[in-house]
């Protein structure tokens, strides 16, 4: 227990954080594994600069070998740290130490953002690769949804009213596209976004004559990064677009959540989340069955988006190197990836286990008594009457149905300027919802055909 007596958010908290985040995430982004990442980094630096001729190549060998980040003292390296404000001088000295004569050649020519940036690339390399995983995962979820509900007739709503027919495979699919698209926009991140950072004091390489930017290449080859066209220190576009883009993604699971959550309502029971004893109930109400994940990951969306908007002000940074505007990022970026990993788990559990229920959906769409579909038998008519008068006669029906009660059906029948033209089996066949889906079915298949079984 003691060691969760300093958990102050939810993303540490021994109660939360694991419906806020993902163990997995949280290893990628932990102190421990940012250091590890900085040694990777300065060990990479080492053997780059030997194999350019800048360091002895026996130096770099010893720097490899010696360079421990398991034995580093983290509570020197965080006294350390909170006199200078960075950690990469403190962990120089320890590893200079470490490495004994071949100390002296440790961060040859590099500056503290060279390592921190690069060491968050190379973090958000594998947390990247863990948000694509689920991506995939998740796709997979909604392709199955969306291809076995294909048929499955729902009301559509707009602006929280019952519109027109849908299905409910229709309403999955939409919701698949987006998640193709963030899929399709990681991929095109990563050659913007995955580059390495190695530019000195000043961004200029000045301290390594003309062995700068070959130093830089060799580099971030080894780190298996691009090479950046200019110096990045202050251009923080590509760590602003990674955050947006976790924002976007997390965006598209709250409208998922948000859908979920409204339909799980008493009066809609149409989905359920999956059934866990214990899950999402009351310490008053028996009865209650509340959508936690769908919560959770409406509060992730939130949560991220805040971050996105703190990145995009981080972006406005002094001169060649921030006051300030650099450290907000720190929060930002560990932060918004283990938020968007804890939503994306919540969201395949939710979906995963999704509970359909079809008949209250077809009871839901026969609520309105046939008025769902006004705009079939409108269209229907269009061709006797014009399109407007058309509107006017059966708008004239349907304030009969709402105010009087019955069936759209039997209240068309009984005005004689339709059915000089409809007779009551084409009524029929125009007022069942089930008939008047459109190309919903067919929009189906074709996002399901950008997914691959």
């Amino acid at each position: 227990m003691a060691a969760f007596q300093s958990s102050t958010t939810v993303l540490d908290s021994i109660l939360f954080r694991d419906a806020f985040g993902t163990p997995s995430m949280r290893a990628i982004f932990s102190d421990v594994a940012f250091i590890a990442r900085c040694v990777e980094v300065e060990v990479a630096l080492a053997k780059a600069e030997a194999r350019c001729g800048v360091i002895p190549a026996a130096a770099a060998e010893e720097i490899a070998r010696l360079s421990n980040a398991q034995a580093l003292d983290f509570d020197h390296l965080r006294r350390e740290t909170d006199i200078v404000g960075y950690p990469i001088l403190p962990l120089v000295h320890q590893l200079a130490k470490q490495c004994g004569e071949a100390g002296r050649f440790v961060h040859w020519g590099a500056t503290t953002q060279d390592i921190m940036d690069t060491a968050v690339v190379l973090q958000v390399r594998a947390g990247l690769q863990v948000v694509a995983e689920d991506l995939a995962a998740l796709r997979g979820i909604l392709a199955s949804l969306a291809r076995k509900h294909r048929d499955t007739p729902m009301a559509g709503r707009t602006h929280l009213q019952h519109a027109l027919p849908i299905t409910f495979g229709y309403k999955v699919a939409i919701w698949l596209a987006m998640f193709d698209r963030h899929a399709e926009r990681l991929e095109q991140l990563k050659p913007r976004v995955l580059v390495g950072q190695f530019a000195g004091a000043a961004g200029t390489l000045a301290s390594l004559g003309d062995k700068g930017l070959e130093v830089q290449a060799a580099l971030c080859a080894e780190l298996g990064l691009g090479v950046p066209a200019s110096t990045w220190h202050v251009a923080r576009d590509g760590l602003a677009e990674t955050v947006n883009f976790l924002a976007l993604v997390t965006g598209s699971l709250g409208k998922i959540a948000l859908d979920v959550m409204i339909m799980a309502s008493t009066e809609f029971a149409e989905v359920y989340e999956p059934f866990v004893t214990g899950r999402g109930a009351s310490s008053t109400m028996p009865q209650k069955r509340n959508p936690i994940s769908s919560e959770l990951m409406l509060a992730a969306g939130k949560a991220v988006r805040q971050h996105a908007g703190l990145m995009l002000d981080a972006m406005v940074q002094d001169f060649e190197r921030a006051t300030g505007p650099w450290h907000a990022e720190w929060i930002a970026v560990p932060e918004s990836f283990v938020l968007t990993a804890g939503a994306l788990h919540q969201a395949k559990t939710l979906l995963g286990g999704l509970i359909v229920d079809e008949r209250r959906m077809a009871a839901n769409l026969a609520m309105s008594k046939g008025l769902i579909v006004a705009e079939a038998v409108m269209m229907g008519l269009a061709p006797f009457l014009g399109r407007q008068q058309a509107h006017d006669v059966v708008y004239a029906a349907c304030r009969t149905v709402a105010e009087s009660g019955g069936e759209l059906a039997e209240a068309l029948a009984k005005v004689p300027e339709i059915t000089r033209h409809l007779d009551r089996p084409a009524l029929d066949r125009l007022t069942d919802p089930a008939n008047y889906l459109g190309e919903a079915p067919r929009m189906v298949d074709r996002v399901l055909e950008c997914f691959p079984r």
